[in-house]
């Protein structure tokens, strides 16, 4: 048998490919919004539930629930004081339809509808944190 059978070959482990995430493009807060948490960042736009503002308003979210920087991550219990998301109401629009179909098998009984979720476009202005903006 050869010398190099015999012999583990050293096997690395192949670094990982870098991915382009969104936590490596810069500051972002985890909020509560409409029932639901959402990721946002500075100068991106969010499709959330319909807020009751006018287009081109300024709405202001206080349930920051966490936010990281170039310092670090801060964590609230449940939120954290001091801290807001200024967002830039876009538009209000309507989501893609959704078709629910209900069917009993040799019943005769069928029932189809439709829905469409009504959607508030709004852009991330900035992100405070104790009257300092991150971004």
């Amino acid at each position: 048998m050869p010398e190099s059978a015999m012999t583990p070959s050293p096997t690395s482990p192949a670094p990982a490919p870098e991915v382009d995430s969104p936590a490596s493009s810069g500051p972002y807060a985890i909020v509560e919004a409409s029932g639901q948490q959402f990721w946002v960042q500075p100068n991106r736009y969010y499709d959330l539930d319909r807020i009751n503002a006018e287009v081109d308003s300024t709405v202001t979210l206080e349930n920051v629930l966490l936010v990281k920087d170039a310092k670090g991550a801060t964590l609230g219990h449940p939120f954290i004081t001091g801290a807001t998301v200024e967002l830039k109401v876009m538009a209000h629009r309507r989501g893609p339809k959704i078709i629910v179909y209900k069917m009993k098998p040799k019943k005769k009984t069928r029932r189809k509808n439709g829905h469409r979720q009504e959607l508030t476009r709004v852009m991330v202005q900035s992100i405070t944190v104790a009257g300092k903006a991150l971004a």
